[in-house]
């Protein structure tokens, strides 16, 4: 996966063009930075920093964590604020930052991570947020004709996407489409207050961590 996306980085905001998408983006580009204003923000796999830009101007401070060094180079140029740190990082592994934050935020995140791997997210993340803190994932939902289609699914219930770069060389992608339900059962251990927001093209789930 983190080659797929270090190769990708120059291709990766191509996504963000597609003409059926704008109007559920705009809405979102409004959405997220009132739901981050204030807040010590933590972003997990934040590629080029599509996102980041949105929020950024209105947080009181944004670590943001990405594997691929390809992808934060772009978001670097993307994104310059004295409130914003890009670091390298592993999202299952996240460094301990003194203080917590008030805040995490992971944008076509979700989506990547093994149903099995689940818990081990989540309860790393977790330990790095103060009680009560926002937590928001943002991913795209699996609509035919403007998705890549499904190629794959494993003994563990994960489905695979087929994704094909400039340079003709082919990957196989974990690319998971969980229901509102699975989300909440996911978050159930970690979170407070759920709640479900929905577009033509895209979700997010949105939720306070609770008391650790």
């Amino acid at each position: 996966m983190q080659d797929y996306y270090a190769a990708r980085a120059s291709e990766y905001d191509r996504i963000y063009l597609k003409t059926e998408r704008q109007s559920d983006l705009r809405k979102i580009e409004q959405w997220l930075p009132d739901q981050l204003a204030g807040r010590s923000v933590l972003e997990i796999a934040c590629g080029t920093g599509y996102w980041t830009q949105f929020f950024a101007p209105r947080a009181k401070r944004v670590v943001a964590l990405d594997s691929a060094q390809e992808t934060l180079d772009i978001a670097q140029s993307r994104v310059p604020s004295d409130t914003v740190r890009f670091r390298i990082g592993d999202a299952y592994d996240i460094a301990a930052e003194t203080p917590r934050f008030d805040a995490a935020f992971a944008g076509f995140w979700w989506s990547h991570i093994p149903l099995e791997r689940i818990p081990e997210f989540l309860n790393g993340l977790h330990a790095a947020l103060e009680p009560g803190a926002t937590v928001i994932f943002l991913e795209n939902r699996y609509v035919a004709g403007s998705s890549t289609p499904l190629s794959g699914r494993d003994s563990e219930g994960n489905t695979y996407q087929t994704r094909r770069l400039d340079d003709g060389s082919e990957h196989r992608i974990l690319k998971n489409f969980p229901s509102r339900d699975e989300l909440f059962s996911a978050v159930a251990q970690v979170g407070n207050s759920p709640r479900f927001h929905e577009w033509e093209y895209y979700w997010a789930l949105e939720y306070a961590s609770a008391a650790r």
